[in-house]
């Protein structure tokens, strides 16, 4: 099996539909927390924030 996929992002906020078309799935957005990463619990992406990328304060 090859090693999950790992994406950086520049956002708190990313939205994960694991890759669309056939063997996607319905779009789930996924909060980045202070550790850095947030791995989805539908396809085992890992999402990991940027280095000097800032933690949104919300709105």
């Amino acid at each position: 099996m090859d090693a999950l996929e790992t994406i950086n992002v520049s956002d708190t906020t990313v939205g994960c539909d694991g890759g669309g078309g056939a063997l996607g799935y319905p779009m789930v957005y996924l909060e980045i927390g202070p550790e850095g990463t947030k791995t989805c619990p539908y396809c085992s992406r890992h999402y990991v924030l940027e280095e000097g990328a800032s933690q949104a304060s919300g709105h």
